[in-house]
Protein backbone atom coordinates (compact mmCIF):
# COMPACT_ATOMS: atom_id res chain seq x y z
CA UNK A 1 0.00 0.00 0.00
CA UNK A 2 1.60 3.09 -0.78
CA UNK A 3 1.44 5.52 2.39
CA UNK A 4 2.70 8.44 0.05
CA UNK A 5 0.31 11.73 -0.04
CA UNK A 6 -1.51 12.71 -3.25
CA UNK A 7 -0.28 16.30 -4.31
CA UNK A 8 -2.70 18.59 -5.57
CA UNK A 9 -1.51 21.75 -7.22
CA UNK A 10 -4.38 24.73 -7.97
CA UNK A 11 -2.84 26.11 -11.27
CA UNK A 12 -3.55 30.01 -11.96
CA UNK A 13 -2.35 32.91 -13.30
CA UNK A 14 -1.42 35.22 -10.40
CA UNK A 15 -1.77 38.81 -9.40
CA UNK A 16 0.46 41.76 -7.96
CA UNK A 17 -0.11 41.03 -4.03
CA UNK A 18 1.41 44.21 -3.64
CA UNK A 19 2.06 47.66 -4.88
CA UNK A 20 5.43 46.98 -5.58
CA UNK A 21 4.38 43.95 -7.41
CA UNK A 22 2.49 45.52 -10.27
CA UNK A 23 5.89 45.93 -12.56
CA UNK A 24 7.59 43.09 -11.96
CA UNK A 25 4.08 41.07 -12.47
CA UNK A 26 3.22 43.34 -15.46
CA UNK A 27 6.70 42.21 -16.75
CA UNK A 28 6.63 38.80 -16.44
CA UNK A 29 2.81 39.09 -18.35
CA UNK A 30 4.70 40.54 -21.15
CA UNK A 31 7.68 37.89 -21.13
CA UNK A 32 10.37 39.88 -20.02
CA UNK A 33 9.57 42.87 -21.55
CA UNK A 34 9.99 45.97 -19.37
CA UNK A 35 6.08 47.53 -19.73
CA UNK A 36 5.82 50.92 -20.89
CA UNK A 37 5.62 53.26 -18.12
CA UNK A 38 2.48 55.24 -19.20
CA UNK A 39 1.02 51.40 -19.17
CA UNK A 40 2.65 51.25 -15.90
CA UNK A 41 0.53 53.99 -14.40
CA UNK A 42 -2.47 53.15 -16.34
CA UNK A 43 -2.31 49.06 -14.26
CA UNK A 44 -1.14 50.96 -11.02
CA UNK A 45 -4.05 53.50 -10.49
CA UNK A 46 -6.35 50.41 -11.12
CA UNK A 47 -4.83 48.70 -8.78
CA UNK A 48 -5.35 51.58 -6.08
CA UNK A 49 -8.81 51.81 -6.67
CA UNK A 50 -9.19 48.01 -5.76
CA UNK A 51 -7.01 48.55 -2.47
CA UNK A 52 -3.89 48.43 -4.39
CA UNK A 53 -2.98 44.62 -4.81
CA UNK A 54 -4.76 42.12 -6.32
CA UNK A 55 -6.95 39.69 -3.44
CA UNK A 56 -6.23 36.72 -5.89
CA UNK A 57 -2.65 35.25 -3.98
CA UNK A 58 -4.46 35.24 -0.93
CA UNK A 59 -8.19 34.06 -2.11
CA UNK A 60 -6.58 31.06 -3.59
CA UNK A 61 -4.44 30.39 -0.46
CA UNK A 62 -7.95 29.68 1.23
CA UNK A 63 -9.31 27.46 -1.53
CA UNK A 64 -6.43 25.83 -1.27
CA UNK A 65 -6.78 25.44 2.49
CA UNK A 66 -10.39 24.75 1.82
CA UNK A 67 -9.87 21.84 -0.36
CA UNK A 68 -7.15 20.38 1.77
CA UNK A 69 -9.62 19.87 4.23
CA UNK A 70 -12.75 18.81 2.19
CA UNK A 71 -10.01 16.13 0.36
CA UNK A 72 -9.08 14.60 3.82
CA UNK A 73 -12.13 14.45 5.69
CA UNK A 74 -12.88 11.11 4.84
CA UNK A 75 -9.06 9.60 5.76
CA UNK A 76 -7.70 10.41 2.45
CA UNK A 77 -4.56 12.05 2.80
CA UNK A 78 -3.78 14.96 0.22
CA UNK A 79 -1.43 17.44 0.26
CA UNK A 80 -2.63 21.08 -1.67
CA UNK A 81 -0.26 23.67 -2.99
CA UNK A 82 -0.79 26.46 -5.43
CA UNK A 83 1.23 27.09 -8.74
CA UNK A 84 0.82 30.63 -10.28
CA UNK A 85 2.31 31.30 -13.74
CA UNK A 86 2.81 34.83 -13.59
CA UNK A 87 3.44 35.37 -9.95
CA UNK A 88 4.29 34.52 -6.11
CA UNK A 89 3.95 31.44 -5.54
CA UNK A 90 5.39 30.69 -9.17
CA UNK A 91 4.35 26.86 -10.51
CA UNK A 92 7.53 26.17 -9.64
CA UNK A 93 7.18 26.80 -5.86
CA UNK A 94 4.04 24.85 -5.78
CA UNK A 95 6.01 21.92 -7.54
CA UNK A 96 8.71 21.92 -4.89
CA UNK A 97 6.12 22.40 -1.36
CA UNK A 98 4.79 19.35 -2.85
CA UNK A 99 7.49 17.49 -3.55
CA UNK A 100 8.83 18.51 0.24
CA UNK A 101 5.79 16.92 1.66
CA UNK A 102 6.90 13.63 0.30
CA UNK A 103 4.02 13.31 -2.75
CA UNK A 104 4.84 10.53 -5.49
CA UNK A 105 2.18 12.07 -7.74
CA UNK A 106 0.53 15.49 -8.52
CA UNK A 107 -2.91 16.14 -9.29
CA UNK A 108 -3.15 19.67 -11.31
CA UNK A 109 -6.39 21.66 -10.99
CA UNK A 110 -6.28 25.13 -13.46
CA UNK A 111 -8.57 27.30 -11.80
CA UNK A 112 -9.58 28.52 -15.36
CA UNK A 113 -13.07 26.97 -16.28
CA UNK A 114 -12.98 26.93 -19.82
CA UNK A 115 -9.94 25.67 -21.39
CA UNK A 116 -7.68 27.77 -23.32
CA UNK A 117 -4.18 27.43 -25.00
CA UNK A 118 -3.11 30.81 -23.22
CA UNK A 119 -4.48 29.99 -19.67
CA UNK A 120 -4.43 26.15 -18.73
CA UNK A 121 -2.46 25.02 -21.70
CA UNK A 122 0.03 27.62 -20.64
CA UNK A 123 -0.23 26.57 -16.54
CA UNK A 124 0.49 23.23 -17.77
CA UNK A 125 3.39 24.17 -20.11
CA UNK A 126 4.96 25.55 -17.26
CA UNK A 127 4.33 22.88 -15.17
CA UNK A 128 5.43 20.06 -17.42
CA UNK A 129 8.87 22.51 -17.57
CA UNK A 130 9.52 22.43 -14.00
CA UNK A 131 8.89 18.63 -13.78
CA UNK A 132 11.22 18.03 -16.70
CA UNK A 133 14.10 20.37 -14.46
CA UNK A 134 13.19 18.14 -11.41
CA UNK A 135 16.65 16.50 -10.72
CA UNK A 136 16.38 12.78 -9.75
CA UNK A 137 12.84 11.14 -9.13
CA UNK A 138 9.84 13.02 -10.86
CA UNK A 139 6.41 13.05 -9.27
CA UNK A 140 3.93 11.74 -12.01
CA UNK A 141 1.70 14.58 -13.12
CA UNK A 142 -1.96 14.06 -14.12
CA UNK A 143 -3.99 16.66 -16.07
CA UNK A 144 -7.44 16.85 -14.81
CA UNK A 145 -8.74 19.23 -17.74
CA UNK A 146 -11.62 21.73 -17.24
CA UNK A 147 -14.41 21.53 -14.71
CA UNK A 148 -16.56 23.56 -17.01
CA UNK A 149 -19.17 20.45 -17.28
CA UNK A 150 -18.69 19.87 -13.10
CA UNK A 151 -22.48 20.28 -11.87
CA UNK A 152 -21.43 21.09 -8.71
CA UNK A 153 -19.41 24.03 -10.62
CA UNK A 154 -22.39 24.61 -12.29
CA UNK A 155 -24.45 24.09 -9.13
CA UNK A 156 -22.30 26.68 -7.52
CA UNK A 157 -22.27 29.58 -10.29
CA UNK A 158 -26.49 29.36 -10.22
CA UNK A 159 -26.45 29.50 -6.58
CA UNK A 160 -24.64 32.58 -7.26
CA UNK A 161 -26.97 34.02 -9.30
CA UNK A 162 -30.07 33.13 -7.43
CA UNK A 163 -28.03 35.26 -4.79
CA UNK A 164 -27.61 38.15 -7.08
CA UNK A 165 -31.29 38.31 -8.48
CA UNK A 166 -32.53 38.85 -4.92
CA UNK A 167 -30.47 42.34 -5.09
CA UNK A 168 -33.83 43.41 -7.68
CA UNK A 169 -37.21 43.71 -6.15
CA UNK A 170 -39.16 41.07 -6.20
CA UNK A 171 -41.72 42.17 -9.02
CA UNK A 172 -38.75 42.74 -10.78
CA UNK A 173 -36.97 40.04 -11.20
CA UNK A 174 -38.12 38.34 -14.02
CA UNK A 175 -37.62 40.54 -16.46
CA UNK A 176 -33.31 40.94 -14.89
CA UNK A 177 -31.21 40.80 -18.21
CA UNK A 178 -28.76 38.14 -17.08
CA UNK A 179 -25.70 39.21 -18.54
CA UNK A 180 -22.63 35.93 -18.34
CA UNK A 181 -19.14 36.83 -19.19
CA UNK A 182 -16.04 35.45 -19.50
CA UNK A 183 -12.79 36.65 -20.63
CA UNK A 184 -12.35 37.90 -24.35
CA UNK A 185 -9.55 36.05 -26.42
CA UNK A 186 -8.25 36.19 -30.09
CA UNK A 187 -10.61 35.21 -32.47
CA UNK A 188 -7.57 33.37 -33.95
CA UNK A 189 -7.48 30.88 -31.11
CA UNK A 190 -10.93 29.43 -31.45
CA UNK A 191 -10.17 29.35 -34.95
CA UNK A 192 -7.00 27.35 -34.34
CA UNK A 193 -8.90 24.84 -32.42
CA UNK A 194 -9.61 26.21 -28.54
CA UNK A 195 -12.46 24.73 -26.76
CA UNK A 196 -13.23 27.89 -24.92
CA UNK A 197 -16.18 29.73 -26.50
CA UNK A 198 -17.88 26.49 -26.67
CA UNK A 199 -17.39 25.49 -23.39
CA UNK A 200 -18.26 28.90 -22.15
CA UNK A 201 -21.50 28.16 -23.91
CA UNK A 202 -22.21 25.04 -22.36
CA UNK A 203 -21.89 26.42 -18.57
CA UNK A 204 -24.27 29.12 -19.52
CA UNK A 205 -27.06 26.37 -21.02
CA UNK A 206 -26.40 24.65 -17.96
CA UNK A 207 -27.49 27.52 -15.64
CA UNK A 208 -29.84 29.02 -17.75
CA UNK A 209 -31.93 25.42 -17.97
CA UNK A 210 -31.45 24.64 -14.09
CA UNK A 211 -32.30 28.50 -12.98
CA UNK A 212 -35.05 28.54 -16.21
CA UNK A 213 -33.41 31.96 -16.95
CA UNK A 214 -35.43 33.93 -19.34
CA UNK A 215 -33.64 36.74 -19.94
CA UNK A 216 -30.15 35.20 -20.69
CA UNK A 217 -27.02 37.33 -22.75
CA UNK A 218 -23.74 35.83 -23.43
CA UNK A 219 -20.75 38.54 -23.72
CA UNK A 220 -17.19 39.17 -23.28
CA UNK A 221 -14.86 41.41 -21.23
CA UNK A 222 -11.47 42.70 -20.73
CA UNK A 223 -10.30 42.51 -24.07
CA UNK A 224 -6.97 43.27 -25.13
CA UNK A 225 -4.86 45.26 -26.88
CA UNK A 226 -4.07 42.70 -29.44
CA UNK A 227 -4.05 42.86 -33.77
CA UNK A 228 -6.88 41.11 -35.15
CA UNK A 229 -10.57 40.20 -34.24
CA UNK A 230 -11.49 39.35 -30.52
CA UNK A 231 -14.56 37.63 -29.21
CA UNK A 232 -17.24 39.42 -28.66
CA UNK A 233 -19.67 40.95 -27.67
CA UNK A 234 -18.14 42.94 -24.91
CA UNK A 235 -20.98 43.31 -21.83
CA UNK A 236 -20.65 46.78 -22.83
CA UNK A 237 -22.40 46.66 -26.16
CA UNK A 238 -24.73 44.47 -24.70
CA UNK A 239 -25.71 46.82 -22.46
CA UNK A 240 -26.34 49.66 -25.03
CA UNK A 241 -28.45 47.09 -27.02
CA UNK A 242 -30.49 46.58 -23.39
CA UNK A 243 -31.04 50.32 -23.33
CA UNK A 244 -32.06 50.68 -26.76
CA UNK A 245 -35.27 48.06 -25.84
CA UNK A 246 -36.16 50.28 -22.89
CA UNK A 247 -34.25 47.69 -20.60
CA UNK A 248 -33.23 48.58 -17.15
CA UNK A 249 -32.14 45.91 -14.70
CA UNK A 250 -28.72 44.37 -15.35
CA UNK A 251 -27.26 41.06 -13.78
CA UNK A 252 -23.68 40.89 -14.51
CA UNK A 253 -22.29 36.86 -13.86
CA UNK A 254 -18.44 36.29 -14.09
CA UNK A 255 -18.76 33.01 -14.96
CA UNK A 256 -15.38 32.68 -16.65
CA UNK A 257 -13.95 34.02 -13.40
CA UNK A 258 -14.03 31.92 -10.16
CA UNK A 259 -12.03 34.09 -7.93
CA UNK A 260 -12.08 38.23 -7.25
CA UNK A 261 -9.18 40.00 -9.36
CA UNK A 262 -8.51 42.82 -11.08
CA UNK A 263 -11.24 41.43 -13.62
CA UNK A 264 -14.15 41.67 -11.49
CA UNK A 265 -13.30 44.29 -8.85
CA UNK A 266 -12.01 47.11 -11.39
CA UNK A 267 -13.08 45.59 -14.91
CA UNK A 268 -16.79 45.03 -13.88
CA UNK A 269 -17.46 46.57 -10.79
CA UNK A 270 -16.41 49.64 -11.44
CA UNK A 271 -15.43 50.18 -15.30
CA UNK A 272 -18.79 48.48 -16.39
CA UNK A 273 -20.75 49.97 -13.64
CA UNK A 274 -19.86 53.43 -14.65
CA UNK A 275 -20.78 52.50 -18.20
CA UNK A 276 -24.36 51.23 -17.12
CA UNK A 277 -24.62 54.36 -14.64
CA UNK A 278 -24.28 56.24 -17.94
CA UNK A 279 -27.22 54.44 -19.63
CA UNK A 280 -29.39 54.67 -16.88
CA UNK A 281 -29.06 51.02 -16.03
CA UNK A 282 -29.99 49.81 -12.61
CA UNK A 283 -26.66 47.33 -12.08
CA UNK A 284 -25.70 44.35 -10.27
CA UNK A 285 -23.02 41.57 -10.48
CA UNK A 286 -23.06 38.09 -9.10
CA UNK A 287 -20.53 37.53 -5.89
CA UNK A 288 -17.62 35.54 -6.93
CA UNK A 289 -17.32 31.62 -6.14
CA UNK A 290 -14.04 32.42 -3.89
CA UNK A 291 -14.18 29.85 -1.45
CA UNK A 292 -18.10 29.16 -1.88
CA UNK A 293 -18.29 25.52 -0.33
CA UNK A 294 -20.50 24.31 -3.46
CA UNK A 295 -17.26 25.06 -5.61
CA UNK A 296 -15.05 23.69 -2.74
CA UNK A 297 -16.87 20.54 -3.52
CA UNK A 298 -17.00 20.95 -7.19
CA UNK A 299 -12.40 21.17 -6.83
CA UNK A 300 -12.62 17.96 -5.06
CA UNK A 301 -14.94 16.00 -7.27
CA UNK A 302 -13.32 17.16 -10.05
CA UNK A 303 -9.89 15.93 -7.89
CA UNK A 304 -11.43 12.58 -6.92
CA UNK A 305 -12.36 12.54 -10.42
CA UNK A 306 -16.23 11.72 -8.93
CA UNK A 307 -18.53 14.14 -11.35
CA UNK A 308 -17.30 12.14 -14.24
Amino acid sequence: MNSKPIGVLLLGFGGADSPEAIEPFMKNLMGGRVPPPALVEKIKARYGLIGGKSPLPDITAQQAAELHGSLNARGNSYEVAVGMRYWRPFIADGVMNLMAKGVAEIISVSLAPFYSRVSTGAYEEELNRVIDSVQGHKPRVLNTGPFYDNPLFIDAVAEKVTAGLGDFPEDRRQGVQVIFSAHSLPVSYIENGDPYAEQFRFTVDRIVAKLALENRHTAYQSRGGGQGDWLGPMVEEVMDKLKGRGLSDVLVVPVGFVSDHIETLYDIDIAQRDHASALGLNFHRTASLNTSGLFIRALAAHVSGEHK
